[in-house]
């Protein structure tokens, strides 16, 4: 056991599954450990490199693991597929992964801290209190749509419908239903407001966060977001990289020498991908009512491209600006006016 150079991590929820190798690549451990006994057992093993597949928890196990002296490196799952042999069971996918640890070219997801995954949590909560709020303004609209009470989109109609509700202005039975939906609405409406609030707390306290939102399109939520995602901007080696990263770049199909470039990859992280875009869209409306003088490319795109295209084009600049910003140290400057010639 003392020979072992290189571990393979399959984590589960109750047992994990171990497989080590020597400096020779012969295998000297191949074993199953409870949840319970995994830090007991990795501290009588002696320093070695130990690779996990990328997962929310994995985190978690990495910061122990290196807590007892070993190398630690997570690695999305999609890329150790490729040396999975036979059968897929979690012998297997320990094998794959101290394969896949040990390749030069392999890249790796870093470690997070407990502050990045605590900020996601906020993140995480907040982005499914509005997916459950959308689910119950939509009810709402169906529901009096079917009694012919029909309401402009948005909050302000929704706001417009809980008002109708509240009048009984429908009949009594209905009324009862839907103020059960009504309250709900309200109440998960406050929970967000905390939420923001304690987001808005976390920006404030972050100087890298308030350098990021100084960028026109990206907010207090967005600014944390990166953050709490990225961390380290020096393991990214240009800006291009954060924005393939997050998914934001053309899909590429090039063959013989001729490339061929289509729609965005939505690979990534589609939650920042999802921010940077809204955000952009928030830029481009400011731009059609006040005008593109500072920024005379995005009108030239707007005149030949759809809104939404332009929009993804927009986000990907606004996430080489925070790499070029956070890397360099810099503050966002706002470009100067093109003098007319």
């Amino acid at each position: 056991m003392d020979e072992v150079s290189t571990i393979g991590l399959d984590i589960a929820k109750s047992v994990f599954q171990v497989h080590g190798v020597d400096a020779a690549g012969a295998v000297v451990i191949r074993k199953r450990v409870s949840r319970a006994k995994v830090l007991e057992y990795f501290g009588e093993l002696p320093p070695c490199l130990v690779g996990i597949e990328a997962c929310p928890s994995a985190h978690h196990w990495g910061r122990e693991l290196q807590g007892l002296g070993h190398t630690v490196r997570l690695i999305p799952p999609s890329y150790v597929k490729a040396y999975l042999k036979r059968g897929k069971n979690d012998a297997n996918d320990a094998a794959a992964i101290c394969e896949a640890v040990t390749r030069p070219s392999m890249r790796f997801v870093p470690i997070k801290t407990k502050e990045q995954q605590t900020a996601l949590m906020l993140h995480r909560a907040r982005q499914l209190l509005v997916r459950q709020r959308t689910m119950l303004s939509n009810a709402l609209r169906g529901h009096l749509a079917e009694l012919g009470v029909v309401s402009a989109r948005g909050r302000n109609g929704t706001a417009e419908l809980l008002r109708i509700i509240a009048d009984g202005r429908v009949s009594p039975a209905v009324c009862g239903i839907l103020t059960v939906l009504a309250r709900q609405y309200g109440a998960i409406g406050t929970e967000i407001a905390s939420i923001d609030k304690s987001i808005m707390a976390l920006h404030r306290g972050c100087e890298a966060s308030r350098r990021l939102a100084e960028i026109p399109g990206i907010g207090p939520i967005g600014a944390t977001a990166l953050v709490a995602e990225i961390g380290d901007w020096k393991t990214f080696s240009s800006g291009r990289s954060v924005a393939a990263w997050i998914g934001l770049v053309p899909k590429q199909h090039t063959t013989g020498g001729k490339d061929r470039l289509g729609s965005i990859t939505k690979q990534g992280n589609r939650y920042l991908r999802w921010l940077l875009v809204v955000g952009a869209m928030a830029v481009i409306r400011y731009a059609r009512k006040y005008g593109t003088q500072k920024r005379p490319w995005l009108g030239r795109l707007m005149e030949r491209r759809p809104t939404k295209v332009a929009a993804v084009a927009l986000a990907n600049k606004i996430a080489r600006i925070a790499w070029a910003i956070m890397v360099r140290g810099e503050r966002y400057k706002e470009p100067k006016l093109l003098l007319a010639a």
